[in-house]
């Protein structure tokens, strides 16, 4: 959006600007949209770290470079919408990914071609910046934010382009529609890219809660096989010990018989909460279903395991259940333990082994460990 010039262009104006200009909007929206799949588990916001602040401002800067290849060429004038892509990290990013862009921005214009057009977009530029990082600190709701950038983009751009293109022909069929494809540009960019965000933070909370058991909160049996294969594979390689703790409440259906599943419920949040606490901050702890329960124990030899498994099986032995009705209720559980490679050599029977010593526990009386056979 630059250059002295009186050249006409020759046919429709009006179609060609509004051509151009859409052709611009829809590698903006491309490009956010690809931008925001690839960065959906680290968003850009205000409290990002420098690393993403860093690569979003190169991406903006990207963008801004690529919409100036797809511009109306009028002279040494170039009409396009590289000043979205920096609004929209102002309003999203702050002062460090505008800056980046901005200067990435300024001199791909310079490449391009240096001449009062280049100059006074580069001024430009700088001036869009700085406003938009000042609207972005301010205390505005979010929509008054975003229409003053997008009206000082209009403002400013329209100065310049009186500045630049001597003719006037040309020039009232091109601020209107330029205004119209700014404000619709910069609609469209902001709330695609919130709309993108809001999906995929929806997907993400969606995604882990379909991971956990709502009752308990401890991982649900589709997280234990992921987490429990991952550990597989590089299990071998680092030469390191797992313990699987299989746990079986004793019982039971008793419970919920007599008490009711609600009490039952309660009964199993109660020993989740038992299970994290007497376990380490990193062992995986999960609810297979039911009244079964595993501890994953990473880098965890088996005299280690029988100890944390041994510990589970007393706290819960000594510890009243609280009813929500009044009273208590006893529990006892029953524990298998295997280990590779303690007692398994083979990592894909790591599962099958706690699940025997588990049966045996609970064949031999139940309220007790048993490990797995050599």
């Amino acid at each position: 959006m630059d250059g002295k010039c009186g050249i006409l262009l020759v046919g429709d104006e009006k179609m060609i600007i509004i051509k151009d200009l859409f052709a611009n909007l829809a590698i903006l929206i491309s490009l956010l949209f690809l931008y925001t799949q690839v960065s959906n588990r680290s968003p850009l916001t205000s409290k990002s770290s420098y690393r993403i602040k860093a690569q979003s401002g190169i991406f903006g800067g990207i963008l801004g470079n690529v919409l100036m290849h797809y511009s109306i060429n009028i002279g040494t004038t170039i009409i396009d919408l590289r000043l979205i892509p920096i609004i929209l990290l102002a309003y999203f990013g702050g002062v460090v990914p505008t800056f980046i862009s901005m200067f990435m921005v300024i001199g791909g214009r310079f490449l391009i071609g240096i001449n009062i057009s280049s100059y006074a977009s580069s001024i430009l530029v700088f001036v869009v910046a700085i406003f938009s990082v000042l609207i972005s600190n301010s205390n505005l709701s979010k929509q008054m934010k975003q229409l003053l950038m997008l009206t000082f983009i209009n403002i400013s751009a329209s100065i310049l382009f009186i500045y630049l293109i001597e003719d006037i022909n040309f020039l009232i069929t091109l601020l209107p529609i330029y205004w119209i494809a700014s404000y619709l540009s910069g609609y469209i960019a902001f709330n695609t890219v919130t709309f993108l965000r809001k999906s995929q933070e929806l997907f993400n909370k969606y995604k882990s809660e379909s991971m956990i058991d709502p009752l308990t909160g401890l991982n649900n049996v589709r997280k234990f096989d992921e987490i429990f294969n991952q550990t597989l594979e590089e299990l071998e390689k680092k030469n390191k010990k797992l313990s699987l703790l299989y746990i079986d409440i004793d019982f039971f259906k008793k419970i919920n018989d007599t008490y009711g599943h609600a009490e039952g419920d309660v009964v199993l949040k109660e020993l989740g909460y038992i299970l994290r606490s007497c376990t380490r901050t990193f062992d995986i702890v999960s609810r297979n279903g039911g009244e079964e329960f595993t501890v994953l124990l990473l880098d965890c030899p088996l005299d280690q395991a029988v100890q944390i498994g041994e510990r589970i099986r007393k706290t819960v032995e000594d510890k009243p259940f609280a009813l929500t009705q009044g009273g208590t209720v006893n529990l006892t559980v029953s524990i298998g333990v295997s280990c590779y490679s303690d007692t398994t050599k083979e990592t894909g029977l790591i599962i099958n082994d706690a699940d025997k010593a588990l049966y045996e526990a609970k064949r031999s009386g139940r309220n007790m460990l048993c490990v797995a056979h050599y």
